[in-house]
């Protein structure tokens, strides 16, 4: 497609013509590109591609196009269809800079329209800039000042605006989820506006770290849109938490020696004298070496510092705090003066003796807290001697600093103070002469070699000397020398051995000598080393091609002796790739001199290898040849053709082919290679398979397609790679289509079965067939093949058989033919029917008497069980009432309760970290600020997520990698809707990008369509849940969070009832089968009266417990009524109270669940229950904290060792936010054998029946789960009405439910896909199996309360109940269903009438309009801005980057690409950040800030005292007289400034004077009003800063 510039228009292509096309020349009628470029043409020389415009990959397109009437539209025409192109898309562009840099001349920036479009699109465009189609003409925002810390008041900002269109309407200032100011427009391009102020800045701010970032945006009265923007920093000192990072920070921050803290304001600090503005007043410890402490041993540590501060009164003296092994060890520390401290004499340890050298993490504190600067790398050396140092030679050879010795009296490496009689036992590392005695070897390798010498003997064992040379080697009697480049002091020696002068050497030890050989200092091998003779017998093959690439085998005896091979031929070395006692295999080099033969030489050390000679048993001069023979080559493949699988038969003929060892085809397509293997038949014929292609993009069309590169691998012919002509083709594999849903056709013997495909004959040249087979049953049948059909004659078979059609190496199987026959029966058959068919009647009646007998007998045992069967009925329905009845009357106690006590929701940010983050919090997030360095960075690459092509160009980056698990894809969701909290809308226009991208890559794959969003397996899944995360949550609170909790309470009220195994988790009253209590335990239900814990003396609770229940049951009960409608995390635990039983005058008793009278048997302690203290009904009880003394620490630590491993079933762990239901759970086992049991003995099957109460068979109490079913059935109800109803407790349906449904018909729609069910499943797996399941699975992710581990399971059978009514699937039930199925079985069918008509009515509802979305999600973002930390969860997302750097480097479409900074480095305790983390924004350009003085200085004293940290304007105060002071200044163009006045009228200074813009010596300009007209116009100023900068504007 051709656009031209000048004039703008489109002409024809085709009959009439089109210039510049930018279509090649190709065949007649056609083009030679699938994706038409877009070119402007501005003259005969002057053309510019701008896009290229993808329609039919992989086919030509005609060039016969024709434009739409209006010319705003291209009809582009190829082989197989029509295609309308929009002549532009303007819309793509999002910024000024990218939609007039990509220089389409049909586009323009809109200026208070903020979007690219046409000039006719956009309204008022003819005035003066409010279209702008020129790059230069975007935009500039500019702001003075730039930064204000948090502790100051609100300031008037300045903002200087290039190319600003009329704002007569109206404009205001729009701070980043901070609100609006009014602006006030001046003349010249400046707008005025007030700032925020500190109180207006959330809570949120300090999570930012100690700078916040927000767009300061220009919003016009007139569009409503914003339409230029520019950062605004808020600082905040106070966050800095050390003298360096403070006085580095780019803004104006001091730091408060003696207070250690970072200020603003210099006033703040306590002294005049503890004020540091400047890193060298900073106290700090200098560097001073590595730090050596030997563990164990008392010394004192001295360190060189500068600045040190002196403690002033009431504040702590100087400590030393040490980190070893994650034990914190505090040492008092001496400061001698400012610059030296000194830790007290103390000593360190370590466990273990693993390393020898254990690196320590220590910092140097005083007055408690206030940690001293220290060099980057601070740390001490804890070092052990005797560790990794067993023998001596390691002992010597050790660091002389470290001060370590052998001592001879013990034998182990010791400091000189711990070996007795150092003087005579103990030798230090470092002294000349030194050498250790007993040396021992270990093994030596190679074990045998050539006489001739040269081999490379290595020698390993201990105490092998400490220096080279005095180390002698003999081996078998002949000298060896050293190798000093290859010694290893005291363990491994290398030397090459010399040659044996003895014709016949005998083989020998090998023999070691440190210093002399004496018995002390000498070591022999246990094994000996052998001489050797390799000889060579023979060579295979002995010819290959001129390229080389032939593996050779040289056989020979003794090849693997001696320590190095050398194999060459014409000079060039044959590549060892295995060597053997026997052969020796190598791959031939090519060949420098052409075909001919070339000799094989071969050297094993200095061993030169020959053929032996029969004679005299000698070895010859080498006689093995090798001849290189012409390279073969490939002449002609037939057929041209295969099918995209492959497999192929191929007939290759070439010259030369019986030389190749092993040929085969490649083909490349698509940048991937495959090969295959071929047969050599003769020297000019092979026969070869073709190899597939992997295609990771759109199917091969049916024409066929050219792979990149075809040809063969002919060992290392380099000329047969790649078939310069080959017009190989690759076409689409056939597909074969089933018989039917089922999968079976009936036929009869014989007759034509017809099997129905595509692309069944390739669209090859020259009548091109495959070879199809196929077996009916295991019998093949005759073919006829077509394009679309298959036909075959049945066989003669009869009955059910397997049909399979074989072709090219695919396997289908379209189903299973059924094959009957009808034939009349013949008359001996009939007489033979009609005598079987007496015998049986006969046999009939024979039956029915005896029937008859056992039916009395049985009518008599079934009247006897259906007694049995009635009593247990009534037992059963009982149980229900009863259980029923009370548990109405404790839920409408609880009803009535709620009335005055709160639901304990969680707060947003809370419920929303636990949903999306339910393993574990991210660190980063975690942390309260990042480091100054690195939040820049953070900020920008925040800012280049908000390019919707980079994120999604991310995002798919990082989902194609093989290691990016389902954690990772998982963490990556919810990171990214945490850092685009603030952007809901944009989060929204993403997620639904990635559903559709999801959508078709799961319609590519061919995957059933039901199966989408079933599993998280992508980034979209998890966002999809993240997002109604984050907009159904005033949903939970004020309708669906009721229903829930009254759930959650009659289930834990039902489960509290009854027995409750506190070892195992079994309750008698569960929905799950797997926690069903399934045995009779007896009971009975008691009142505590309990004192409440807050108030003493006050009313006493009374509290229902059961006499079984274990004393950590009975607490958390106490707790659950004394603190009743309070958060569970604010209550006390029941491990930290001790539970009293007052009995009148006697006192109180401790209860406990183990003590000296818990009942034992064999290996089995059973719990202590009510029922063990004899406790009766209406006993007096207290909760009292848990004291800890020296007399009760012993039991105290015993009862918390035993409780700790089943408590977890009462409660969460003492983390108040820990998600995970706690797994019942006392495992049986204990410390000493014993094992714990409390109503049930586990897996003890020789446990008493009579124990806990009379026993049955087990699937007896099945009927249990009825009975707790039917109690709970009215608030399952009630909770599954609630959520399938559009309007339900006077809360309409929320807006994102109907919007996403809406967007997932729009795809279904899009995709042409009518099938109701599958729409059904895509709206049940998008909300109720993504969110809802999650939400009654967890209640403990939207409130405070805690799951037990049979709360989680009776949960679980709620929520598979849930998921089974969004089911459209059947139910299939039978007695081996789970119960978890059966147990609503007959409910299923309401449930789902509730679904579908949730659906229906929701379908019917009026669609939401985007712009209504954007302002939902735009308040909600607001609603809950700062709530989370942003920034952290921008560095847990760029650690992805750097794990993926490479893969994700590549720049987003339309974005201006930059270069991705350094990874961020991150610790698994704490995240921390490189400072270098610098990522421009997209399309924005940073300017270096302003300065508006002419000459660069520290500080700027000012005429009122005091100090600025600004750049003065004159050498001092006293060089201008016109610098009085004043109480405000005139500027040259009015108004008034609160600066310090630089003179007392405008007209005082004659240098001073208006002027549009100030040229700085530094070159640049400043929007502040001028000083100068020109540098050199002050006199004042020094000539060293005139740099001669010429004003322009």
């Amino acid at each position: 497609m051709a656009l031209t510039a000048a004039p703008l228009r489109c002409c024809r292509l085709g009959g009439q013509g089109l210039g510049g096309t930018g279509l090649g020349e190709g065949d007649p009628g056609h083009g030679s590109h699938s994706c038409p470029p877009q070119v402007r043409v501005d003259g005969p020389q002057d053309a510019h591609l701008y896009e290229s415009v993808p329609v039919t990959p992989g086919q030509p397109l005609l060039r016969d196009m024709e434009l739409s009437p209006d010319q705003r539209h291209l009809y582009v025409l190829s082989r197989g269809q029509v295609v309308r192109l929009p002549v532009e898309t303007c819309g793509q562009y999002p910024t000024c800079e990218a939609c007039l840099g990509s220089r389409d001349p049909h586009c323009g920036w809109c200026v208070l329209h903020n979007r690219c479009c046409r000039q006719s699109e956009c309204p008022r465009a003819l005035e003066p800039n409010r279209f702008t189609a020129a790059p230069d003409l975007c935009l500039q925002l500019l702001v003075e000042p730039s930064n204000v810390s948090v502790a100051a008041p609100s300031i008037l900002l300045q903002l200087t605006v290039q190319n600003l269109p009329d704002l007569s309407p109206g404009v205001s200032c729009s701070f980043e989820g901070l609100g609006q100011s009014e602006a006030q427009v001046l003349p010249k391009g400046l707008i005025q506006c007030q700032s925020p102020a500190p109180r207006e800045l959330p809570p949120g701010t300090s999570p930012h770290g100690d700078t916040r970032s927000v767009r300061l945006q220009l919003h016009s009265l007139e569009t409503g849109m914003d339409f230029a923007g520019a950062d605004f920093v808020f600082y905040n000192c106070s966050l800095l938490p050390s003298c360096l990072s403070c006085v580095r920070s780019p803004f104006a921050c001091q730091w408060c020696k003696y207070r250690h803290v970072c200020s603003p304001d210099p006033q703040q600090c306590a002294f005049a004298e503890g004020r540091v503005s400047t890193a060298e007043g900073c106290p700090e410890l200098l560097p001073a070496g590595q730090i050596l402490v030997p563990a164990g041993v008392l010394q004192p540590i001295t360190l060189r510092a500068k600045n040190l501060p002196q403690p002033q009164s009431g504040q702590k003296n100087y400590e030393c705090v040490f980190s070893v092994q994650g034990r914190r060890q505090r040492v008092p520390a001496v400061r001698f003066n400012s610059t030296s401290v000194q830790c007290q004499n103390s000593s360190y340890w370590y466990e273990g003796d693993a390393v020898g050298e254990l690196p320590v993490e220590f910092a140097v504190v005083w007055d408690g807290a206030f940690a001293i600067d220290q060099p980057p790398g601070f740390h001490a050396l804890l070092y052990k001697c005797p560790a990794q140092r067993p023998s001596c030679g390691l002992c010597l050879r050790a660091d002389p600093r470290y001060q370590c010795g052998w001592c001879l009296a013990e034998r182990r490496c010791l400091l000189r103070p711990h070996c007795p009689a150092p003087h005579l036992h103990w030798v230090p590392s470092g002294r000349r002469g030194a050498r250790c005695s007993h040396p021992r070897i270990t093994q030596v390798v190679p074990a045998a070699g050539p006489k001739e010498g040269g081999t490379l003997v290595t020698v390993e064992g201990e105490n092998l000397g400490l220096q080279v040379q005095e180390v002698g080697v003999r081996v078998a009697g002949v000298r060896c020398n050293s190798l000093p480049g290859l010694y290893v002091p005291a363990q491994r020696l290398v030397c090459e051995m010399e040659e044996s002068l003895v014709p016949d050497p005998p083989p020998g030890p090998v023999e070691v000598c440190v210093g002399d050989c004496s018995v002390d200092f000498r070591a022999r091998s246990s094994s000996p080393f052998t001489f050797v003779t390799p000889t060579l017998q023979g060579l295979s093959p002995t010819g290959g091609p001129v390229s080389g690439g032939t593996h050779i085998t040289i056989t020979g005896t003794h090849l693997d002796a001696g320590s190095n091979v050398n194999i060459s031929m014409q000079g060039a070395p044959c590549q060892l790739l295995r060597r053997g006692p026997g052969e020796i295999v190598c791959l031939t080099p090519p060949s420098a001199l052409g075909p001919g033969p070339a000799p094989l030489s071969v050297h094993i050390d200095r061993a030169s290898l020959g053929l032996p000679d029969p004679l005299n048993g000698t070895t010859s001069p080498p006689s093995l040849s090798f001849r290189y023979t012409p390279d073969p080559a490939v002449t002609h493949v037939e057929p041209q053709w295969s099918i995209a699988n492959g497999s192929t038969s191929l007939t290759v003929t070439g010259t030369r082919l019986l030389s190749v060892q092993e040929p085969r085809v490649r083909a490349v397509y698509g940048g991937i290679e495959t090969v295959n293997s071929c047969q050599v038949l003769n020297d000019s014929l092979m026969l070869c398979q073709a190899p597939g292609i992997l295609s990771g993009g759109p199917p091969l069309p049916a024409g066929g397609a050219s792979p990149d590169e075809f040809g063969f691998l002919l060992d290392h012919v380099q000329a047969a790679r790649t078939l310069n002509h080959s017009a190989f083709t690759y076409y689409p594999d056939p597909q074969v289509e089933p018989f039917s849903p089922t999968g079976v056709l009936e036929v009869k013997p014989g007759s034509h079965v017809v099997l129905k495909g595509r692309n069944l004959i390739p669209a090859a040249a020259g009548g091109a067939r495959l070879n199809y087979t196929v077996l009916i049953g295991s019998e093949p049948c005759a073919l006829t093949v077509s394009e679309t059909q298959l036909l075959c004659d049945s066989p003669r078979q009869t009955g059910e058989q397997p049909v399979t059609i074989l072709v090219g190496g695919l396997s289908f199987m379209p189903g299973t033919l059924h094959i009957y026959r009808e034939a009349a029966l013949p008359l001996g058959a009939l007489a033979g029917l009609g005598a079987g068919g007496s015998l049986l009647l006969l046999a009939i009646i024979g039956v029915l008497v005896a029937y008859k007998r056992k039916t009395r007998d049985a009518d008599r045992t079934l009247k006897r069980l259906q007694l049995q069967m009635d009593n247990l009925e009534s037992r059963v329905a009982l149980e229900c009432k009863e259980a029923f009845a009370e548990l109405q009357t404790d839920i409408n106690e609880l009803t009535s309760n709620l009335a005055g006590v709160k639901i304990p929701f969680l707060d947003y940010r809370t419920y929303a970290l636990r949903v999306l983050f339910p393993v574990q919090l991210p660190p980063l997030l975690c942390q309260a600020h990042v480091p100054p360095g690195a939040e820049r960075g953070l900020r920008l690459f925040g800012q280049l997520l908000q390019c919707r092509p980079f994120l999604l160009t991310f995002i798919h980056a990082l989902e194609g990698q093989r290691g990016f698990s389902m954690r990772d894809r998982g963490a990556v969701a919810s990171l990214t809707l945490v850092a685009l909290q603030g952007r809901l809308d944009y989060a929204t226009r993403v997620l639904k990008q990635l559903l559709a991208d999801l959508i078709e890559k799961n319609l590519q794959n061919r995957a059933h369509p039901k199966l989408l969003l079933r599993r998280t397996e992508s980034v979209a899944e998890k966002m999809l849940t993240n997002w109604f995360t984050f907009l159904l949550h005033r949903f939970l609170r004020e309708c669906a969070g009721e229903p829930l909790f009254l759930l959650f309470c009659a289930i834990k009220q039902q489960m509290e009832k009854g027995p409750l195994d506190a070892v195992s988790g079994e309750a008698r009253y569960s929905l799950s089968e797997d926690k069903l209590l399934r045995q009779q335990i007896d009971y009975k239900t008691l009142t505590l009266l309990c004192a409440s814990p807050d108030a003493p003396g006050g009313p006493e609770v009374p509290v229902k417990v059961l006499n079984c229940d274990t004393i950590s049951q009975t607490k958390e009960k106490l707790l659950d009524a004394v603190y009743r409608g309070v958060p569970y995390s604010q209550r006390p635990r029941a491990s930290d109270t001790e539970l009293e039983w007052h009995q009148g005058q006697s006192g109180p008793t401790l209860l406990r669940d183990e003590d000296a009278t818990s009942r034992i048997e064999g290996d089995w302690q059973q719990l202590n229950t009510l029922g063990h203290y004899q406790v009766t009904d209406g006993s007096r009880v207290a909760l009292t904290p848990r004291q800890v003394s020296g007399s009760n620490l012993p039991n105290s630590c015993t009862f918390s060792r035993s409780l700790s491993r089943y408590e977890s079933l009462l409660r969460t762990s003492s983390n108040p936010d820990s998600l995970r239901p706690q797994a019942p759970t006392l495992s049986p086992e204990r410390e000493g054998g014993t094992r714990l049991w409390h109503l049930v003995r586990s897996h003890d099957p020789l446990a008493d029946p009579k124990e806990g109460g009379s026993k049955m068979v087990s699937e007896i109490y099945l009927t249990r789960l009825l009975a707790t079913k039917g109690t709970l059935q009215k608030f399952v109800d009630d909770l599954f009405e609630t959520l399938f109803s559009t309007a339900h407790r006077a809360s309409a349906l929320p807006l994102p439910i109907k919007y996403m449904f809406d967007f997932l018909d729009e795809q279904a729609d899009r995709r042409q896909i009518g099938d109701p069910d599958v729409r059904h499943t895509w709206k049940s797996n998008c909300l109720p199996l993504r969110f809802w399941v999650n939400v009654i699975k967890n209640p403990q992710f939207v409130f405070d309360v805690h799951k037990s581990s049979t709360m989680d399971a009776c949960l679980s059978v709620v929520a598979q109940t849930f998921m089974d009514s969004c089911s459209t699937s059947p139910q299939r039930l039978g007695k081996d269903s789970p119960s978890t199925k059966l147990l609503y079985a007959k409910d299923l069918p309401c449930y789902r009438g509730w679904v579908e008509r949730y659906y229906r009515d929701i379908a019917k509802m009026a669609p939401v309009s985007d712009q209504d979305m954007d302002a939902y999600l735009g308040e909600q973002s607001r609603l809950h801005a700062g709530e989370f930390n942003t920034l952290g969860a921008l560095g847990e997302l760029y650690q992805y980057v750097g794990r993926y750097r490479e893969e994700v480097s590549l720049p987003a479409p339309h974005c201006t690409p930059h270069p991705l900074p350094a990874p961020i480095a991150s610790q698994p305790a704490r995240g921390c950040y490189r400072e270098e983390v610098s990522l421009p924004a997209p399309h924005c350009t940073p300017h270096p800030p302003p300065v508006p003085y002419c000459q660069p200085a520290s500080t700027w004293a000012l005429p009122q005292g005091g100090e600025s940290p600004r750049p003065p304007l004159h050498p001092t105060p006293t060089a201008c007289p016109y610098c009085q002071p004043a109480s405000t200044w005139v500027l040259p163009q009015g108004g008034e400034s609160p600066r310090p006045p630089l003179h007392p009228t405008p007209t005082a200074c004659p240098y001073c004077q208006p002027a549009s813009t100030w040229v700085l010596p530094q070159g640049g300009e400043s929007p502040c009003p001028p000083l100068h007209p020109t540098p050199t116009a002050c006199p004042l100023l020094p000539a060293s800063q005139h740099v001669g900068a010429t004003a322009r504007r």
